[in-house]
């Protein structure tokens, strides 16, 4: 029902695209921070211009730059950045299970970018979303996914999200 949610949502949020209408106003007044722990270039921008077109006020941080190299915790750096009134983090880390590990510490929303070897929903629900633009339904297909899917957080997500929409994956 979540995915199906989303989808429906990202639909609404295309047809404004296409009609030339990316920017509203959802998030106006809310606060997203894109918290990197690991370097990205298409997934930083992507959450960014995502936040943006919905008129969120944005944080980029970068481990690089940041206290934890004077020695500040992972959640003591988070609860930082969430206290400057966040309500959305996205969090990309090179650990798996990190970014479920800070929700279980902080109260505001926390969305994975990518963690390690594990997860990177995202990237998986816009394939299972293009799928299902062109077969309406995604119960009882046949989807295989080819390549190194033990290193690929994006084919387990993927896998994950066919197998919940009633998909066989090979």
């Amino acid at each position: 029902g979540e995915i199906n949610a989303i989808f429906e949502r990202a639909a609404v949020y295309k047809e404004r695209a296409r009609r030339g209408e990316p920017k509203s106003t959802e998030l106006a007044g809310v606060v997203v921070a894109n918290l990197f722990f690991e370097n990205s270039t298409r997934t930083r921008t992507s959450f960014g211009l995502a936040a943006r077109r919905l008129s969120a006020d944005v944080v980029d941080f970068s481990a690089s730059a940041s206290s934890l190299s004077k020695g500040e915790t992972f959640i003591d750096t988070a609860l930082t950045i969430q206290a400057m009134g966040v309500a959305h983090m996205v969090v990309r880390h090179s650990s798996s299970g990190a970014p479920l590990f800070l929700s279980r510490h902080l109260s505001c929303s926390v969305l994975n970018a990518g963690d390690g070897t594990h997860e990177h929903p995202t990237p998986g629900l816009l394939d299972i979303f293009t799928i299902r633009e062109r077969r309406q339904d995604i119960r009882g297909l046949t989807v295989a996914l080819v390549g190194d899917i033990l290193h690929s957080r994006v084919a387990r997500s993927n896998i994950w999200g066919l197998k919940a929409l009633g998909a066989r994956v090979i």
